[in-house]
C-alpha cells in the first residue's frame, strides 16, 4: 500500500483547530475535522465513521484545502429555492387562482373528485398551462402556494371511476341485508 502523500505540519493542524473552533457552521466544521483527521494520519474508514462523509467528498476536501486552504472548505452554494416565477407572474396567479377552481379548469380531471380546492397536483398543471413552467418538486408548489397567500388541500382518497349510482345501490342492498 502506498505511502499517504497529504501530510499537514504542526502550523497547518492549528490553524484548522482554530478554524473549527471559530465557526459555527456544521458542514464547515465537518469538513475542517475531516481534513485535519486525514493530515494527521488517520484512516479512510475512521474519518468516515466519525465524520459520515464519503471518500471522494474528503479527497476533494482535501485537495481544496491543499490548493487554497482553510477558506476553500466552505459552503459556497447559494442555497434557497430558484424561483421559476417572476413576482408579478406571482401576483397574477395569485388572484386566478382565487378566481377559478380546479373543476372549472380541468373539469372531472381536477385532482379532487369535487374539484373545489387547490392541491399540489392542481397547481403543478395549472402553472405549466399558464406560464409554461413545471414544478417538479412538492416542497417548491408548497412554498408557491405560501407565497401566493394559500394554504393547501389535501386531497380526498377517492377513485375518479367510482360512480355515485353504484355506491347508492350497494349501500342501499347493505341496509336492506342487515
Amino acid at each position: 500500500m502506498a505511502e499517504r502523500q497529504f501530510r499537514l505540519d504542526k502550523v497547518q493542524v492549528n490553524e484548522l483547530i482554530a478554524a473549527y473552533n471559530q465557526t459555527t457552521d456544521g458542514t464547515m466544521r465537518t469538513r475542517l475535522q475531516a481534513v485535519r483527521l486525514y493530515g494527521t494520519g488517520y484512516l479512510v474508514n475512521e474519518i468516515i465513521a466519525i465524520t459520515q462523509c464519503s471518500r471522494t467528498s474528503l479527497m476533494e476536501w482535501c485537495q481544496k484545502y491543499l490548493a487554497q486552504g482553510s477558506e476553500a472548505l466552505a459552503d459556497h452554494r447559494s442555497g434557497g429555492n430558484s424561483r421559476k416565477l417572476q413576482p408579478g407572474q406571482i401576483a397574477d396567479l395569485a388572484q386566478r387562482l382565487r378566481q377559478y377552481t380546479p373543476r372549472a379548469l380541468f373539469g372531472s380531471e381536477a385532482a379532487t373528485a369535487e374539484g373545489q380546492f387547490w392541491t399540489v397536483e392542481d397547481l403543478q398543471c395549472v402553472v405549466e398551462r399558464w406560464y409554461g413552467v413545471n414544478y417538479r418538486s412538492r416542497t417548491s408548489c408548497l412554498t408557491l402556494f405560501a407565497r401566493c397567500g394559500f394554504s393547501y388541500q389535501r386531497p380526498a382518497r377517492v377513485f375518479k371511476s367510482r360512480r355515485e349510482a353504484d355506491v347508492a345501490a350497494f349501500e342501499e342492498m347493505v341496509e336492506k341485508n342487515s
